[in-house]
């Protein structure tokens, strides 16, 4: 495995031009460290499942599914929709029928 233990500078000026952050506290250091942090794990999580499927398990499917379960994707636009419905309905807001109908319309939507 690699060693990998700074982030290229590179890629450091790119999340510092990112200007996610509010330039007048810590929020600065706090975006560069999350942005270091996330691409350490993905340098490791990348070295494990290439050392999985090289090196331990060649014919299994282990590194595709250790990568899934380490970074899931994010839900769909559908999906999130769906879930902002249920809450809507059981919070009363939406009637029964409204809900039903618009439901139905969602999932007849491709992800």
């Amino acid at each position: 495995m690699t060693d990998h233990t700074i982030p290229p500078r590179e890629l450091v000026e790119q999340w510092a031009s990112e200007k996610c952050y509010d330039e007048r506290d810590w929020l600065y250091e706090l975006h560069i460290a999350n942005r270091a942090a996330q691409w350490g794990a993905d340098q490791e999580l990348e070295a494990c499942c290439e050392w999985i499927s090289n090196e331990v398990l060649c014919e299994s499917n282990v590194h595709r599914f250790l990568r899934a379960a380490r970074r899931p994707k994010p839900p769909s636009l559908k999906e999130r929709a769906l879930e902002m419905l249920e809450n809507t309905w059981k919070g009363g807001h939406i009637s029964n029928n409204a809900a039903q109908t618009i439901r139905r319309a969602l999932e007849q939507i491709d992800d």
